[in-house]
């Protein structure tokens, strides 16, 4: 488990292409070493009209959805790594951000359809 969803600008496409964004967020998150690489789920939402601050600056927001247990220290240090290898190979002009969400056990549920 986590799901990140990777919400971006279609001007970024300019500068990378999206299937590699996904894969440097999905080996990010993998390289945390607080997930196996078998359950990390990524995925990309393309926004056409948006406006960032008063201009049209790219733009990445990436959301990852964790279940409830790890502390406040696993997540910040998540946040920094995802976003420190993206902005290492993204090119500027862009806004970068990320946040970690708790999903509470209890409530999330998941099958497998075969």
């Amino acid at each position: 488990m986590p799901h990140c969803i990777i919400e971006y600008s279609k001007n970024l496409e300019n500068s990378m292409p999206i299937n590699e964004l996904v894969r440097v967020v999905h080996s990010s998150v993998f390289a945390s070493g607080l997930f196996e690489e078998s359950s990390i789920k990524a995925r990309a939402i393309e926004f056409i009209h948006f406006q960032t601050g008063l201009s049209d600056t790219p733009f990445i927001h990436i959301t990852l959805k964790i279940l409830q247990g790890r502390d406040h220290q696993q997540k910040k240090d998540l946040t920094k790594l995802v976003l420190d290898t993206l902005s290492e190979v993204i090119p500027a002009p862009l806004s970068l951000s990320v946040e970690v969400m708790d999903i509470e056990k209890v409530s999330y549920k998941k099958i497998v359809i075969k």
